[in-house]
């Protein structure tokens, strides 16, 4: 299957910026590169795994026309455009200096894979400014679990019958405990399903927070990992989380720095007219995966099917919540819309979502249920 940000990508082949997709590890970047690679007709391009330390050399050379040499070694023509495909270019520092030198003097056309954000920023802020153009890649979302499974697919937007709705809720509470990893997805044993989830979990830690961290306690970062995944839509509040740890303040900022720069959590801020306030704000935290958060803590299904709802909101928009003083509040505001997230939405959950939503004047207001109840059928489900 293709993902759907292959069309995007597919878009902008002929442009004269570097595409950089990156994300977390397993999300499927390098088979996304690959059909990209297969799709251009011509045959001036190239794929290089830069995992691969015998590709690495290429780019130990100090003079950048001799590492242009190497790729004419392997085939590439200065007769017509190159396309170089650079995967897991987080092993070579010196690759955004390479790809920005033969930007410049060659116009090649360069697709990029990166697994760390936090690495990529730091690299690329200045040598590849107005040059690239970032994309993240996700787990996948519904849509693509369906189209991956064979089972089907149901467009988002459509109004789903009760009949409709059974057919689809196996897959679902499938995709909402095992979560959107390909390499998840495909297995079909559960012990399979959860020996990927901890090669996942094994992988990103390995080399994400002990090969690019470089924290003095490894441990502690992995038990603020299983602390966050215990509390997944809830309120981070720094000082119990440092002292729960016993550590500073500080460590704990600069873990979740981390945590989210890698891709492995999102902290979402709230929601406020007031720019102040929102800034203000205590930030709640989200995994990158729901199959995750259900495989490392025994959190609440609730929150587990929460958080992957999230995940599935991110690619509209910056996603908030807002909460009153009093402790009323809406799960999550999107691009001025608000969505309410239960396990059962009835009339009562929709009565105050509408006034909630009403007075922050929000224009779309879905209450999200699990299970197809009343409500949902009086209403219309929608997918």
């Amino acid at each position: 299957m293709r993902r759907k940000l292959y069309g995007r990508i597919m878009e902008r082949v002929e442009g004269p910026e570097a595409v950089v997709v990156t994300g977390m590890r397993r999300v499927g970047k390098t088979t996304l590169l690959k059909q990209v690679y297969d799709s251009i007709p011509s045959g001036n391009k190239i794929f290089l795994d830069l995992e691969n330390p015998v590709n690495q050399k290429y780019f130990e050379e100090e003079n950048y026309e001799a590492i242009r040499y190497q790729f004419e070694v392997l085939g590439i023509s200065r007769s017509e455009r190159a396309y170089i495909f650079l995967d897991e270019i987080q092993f070579v520092k010196n690759a955004p200096s390479v790809v920005k030198y033969l930007l410049d003097h060659y116009q090649f056309k360069f697709f990029l894979t990166g697994s760390s954000s936090f690495y990529l920023k730091n690299l690329f802020s200045e040598s590849l400014a107005g040059r690239k153009i970032i994309y993240e890649l996700s787990p996948l979302d519904f849509e693509e679990f369906l189209e991956l499974k064979g089972a089907g697919l149901v467009r988002g937007g459509g109004k789903v019958t009760e009949a409709i709705y059974e057919l689809f809720s196996p897959w679902y509470r499938e995709y909402v405990e095992f979560g959107g990893f390909p390499g998840v997805v495909t297995k079909t044993a559960v012990e399979e399903k959860k020996e990927g989830l901890d090669d996942i979990f094994t992988a990103y830690f390995n080399k994400e927070v002990l090969g690019i961290g470089g924290f003095r306690n490894n441990q502690t970062v992995r038990d603020l990992i299983l602390l966050l995944a215990a509390r997944v839509g809830s309120r981070v509040e720094v000082a119990k989380l440092a002292a729960e740890l016993g550590v500073t303040r500080v460590s704990v900022n600069d873990y979740l720095a981390f945590l989210e720069g890698t891709y492995f959590i999102s902290l979402i801020g709230r929601y406020s007219t007031d720019r102040d306030v929102e800034a203000r704000g205590a930030k709640k935290v989200y995994l990158c995966d729901s199959g995750l958060v259900n495989h490392l803590t025994r959190a609440d299904w609730g929150k587990v099917f929460e958080n992957a709802v999230y995940n599935q909101l991110r690619t509209r928009g910056e996603v908030k919540y807002y909460q009153r003083k009093s402790g009323a509040e809406i799960d999550f505001v999107v691009d001025g819309s608000a969505f309410e997230v239960k396990m059962n939405g009835d009339d009562r959950d929709r009565r105050k979502l509408e006034e909630r939503a009403g007075e922050l004047k929000l224009g779309e207001r879905s209450l999200v249920s699990f299970e197809f109840t009343k409500a949902m059928a009086k209403y219309g489900f929608e997918l």
